[in-house]
């Protein structure tokens, strides 16, 4: 009998996000709802990630995107060992969105409707997937969005940071919702992603995240934000980084110019979206 995490559903704070309620921790397994970890270079914390995935959900799928660090290896005799594990492997690096497409094409292949995407650095809460895989089973429509809590190991300069990309984010769907634009910890419905990304070619490196909430809710795919911790470990704890400051933010900026002006064009629709919603919920309460 197939078994799914329960799920309580989550306190609403005054921000509008929602903590999530603790599901049970031993491993969970659905036919439709696959966690899949886009690796490349993440050094020895890949293995604990993994192995933390593993005591929560089944299956997991990690995709290695080119990784010249000697993981991949390691990677594949872990996959040898459990049936619940499988490794796909990239020849060459073609950046994070890529790997995460190559992963949902095999998935919806094989059956499966939405993935939750977890970085392999160990920044990620394994401890809360079977929560956002429940949310996601509630609200399939949907797409669970992780809502950082930060610690005393974040870097200051990338919180403040953030903080630009999330505005323009909202600005670009004006306003529905997406509490965090760049945290990759998320359940996607695969089917409007996968449109979504194969509709144009951008969304394949470090802009994936942010790109891909504003593109999933032009298309009209709802977000839901729970909250969950991040972990920065530093390069004595085994951390690793790829990102570039000057390199990354360029990125950014350069997607968020070309996203205004596709707000531009569809701000008619957006508005007539969000004033549909507006009258909808002012009904409800009526009723």
């Amino acid at each position: 009998m197939q078994r799914f995490p329960t799920f309580r559903h989550p306190q609403r704070r005054p921000d509008g996000t929602t903590t999530p309620q603790q599901a049970p921790s031993a491993a969970e397994s659905a036919s439709t709802h696959l966690l899949l970890i886009p690796s490349y270079n993440p050094g020895s914390k890949v293995f604990d990630t993994v192995r933390a995935a593993r005591r929560e959900w089944l299956p997991v799928w990690v995709v290695v995107d080119g990784s010249t660090d000697g993981t991949t290896q390691a990677l594949q005799a872990m996959a040898d060992d459990d049936p619940g594990l499988r490794v796909i492997v990239l020849p060459k690096n073609l950046g994070k969105g890529a790997a995460v497409l190559h992963g949902i094409e095999l998935a919806a292949h094989e059956g499966f409707t939405h993935v939750l995407t977890m970085d392999s650095d160990g920044q990620h809460p394994a401890e809360l997937i079977p929560s956002f895989m429940a949310a996601s089973q509630a609200r399939p429509e949907a797409m669970i969005l992780g809502m950082p809590v930060f610690d005393a190991s974040a870097p200051a300069l990338r919180v403040r940071g953030r903080r630009v990309s999330n505005w323009w984010a909202n600005l670009e769907t004006l306003w529905t919702g997406i509490g965090d634009s760049l945290f990759g910890f998320r359940v996607y419905p695969i089917a409007p992603l996968a449109r979504v990304m194969r509709g144009q070619r951008w969304m394949r490196r470090f802009d994936f995240d942010p790109e891909a909430v504003v593109r999933m809710s032009w298309a009209g795919v709802p977000p839901v934000n729970l909250q969950a911790p991040v972990r920065y470990f530093t390069p004595d704890e085994g951390g690793v980084s790829h990102f570039n400051y000057l390199r990354d933010n360029l990125l950014l900026t350069w997607m968020h110019t070309r996203l205004f002006f596709g707000f531009l064009l569809r701000l008619p629709l957006l508005a007539a979206r969000r004033y549909a919603s507006g009258r909808g919920k002012r009904a409800g309460r009526q009723t």
